[in-house]
């Protein structure tokens, strides 16, 4: 074999050990801080241009969605019932709580089952929604695994990792 065939055969092999470490050092970079979240823009949101936004035909009209609001059947408080931090109560937020391991999360679960942005529970209309954020190891919901938002009944179980809690009044 020639020198020079050597020489590419060497740095052709050094080229694929540096992508490997790069795809390496990538992978544990968004396991350990997530992808960015994009911001979903509204259907309905005004032009940017400050100009009036198309008149949609009365087929086509979006159905008006009262904002989110508590009542008093809905759930204020969120109890652990099992895991590492149980007993705990935090009190819920107006709209929305975040799960997962991330310390950006408005509820930190801190387990190899958990990822970094796994759940987020929602206030929709008067009731609690639970939506996973397409995690490694799912979200249950009464021991079913939730696929789709969902909404939550106070007392049911919801399990992520290996923490359990439960919505109350």
């Amino acid at each position: 074999m020639s020198e020079l065939t050597l020489l590419v055969l060497q740095l052709a092999f050094l080229l694929l050990l540096w992508g490997f470490v790069f795809f390496v050092i990538y992978s544990l970079r968004s396991d350990l801080f997530g992808q960015r979240a994009r911001r979903m823009v509204a259907a309905s949101a005004p032009a940017l241009d400050g100009g009036a936004p198309p008149a949609a035909s009365p087929a086509t009209e979006p159905v008006a969605r009262a904002e989110p609001h508590a009542t008093a059947e809905t759930p204020t408080r969120l109890v652990i019932t099992s895991g590492p931090r149980e007993g705990m109560e935090i009190d819920l937020p107006p709209e929305q709580l975040t799960i997962g391991r991330s310390s950006e999360s408005g509820l930190v679960i801190r387990d190899d089952y958990t990822s970094t942005h796994h759940a987020r529970l929602m206030l929709w209309d008067e009731n609690w929604v639970i939506q996973d954020l397409d995690s490694t190891n799912g979200t249950f919901l009464d021991g079913t695994r939730v696929s789709l938002p969902t909404a939550v009944l106070p007392g049911t179980p919801v399990t992520i990792g290996t923490t359990t809690f439960e919505l109350r009044r």
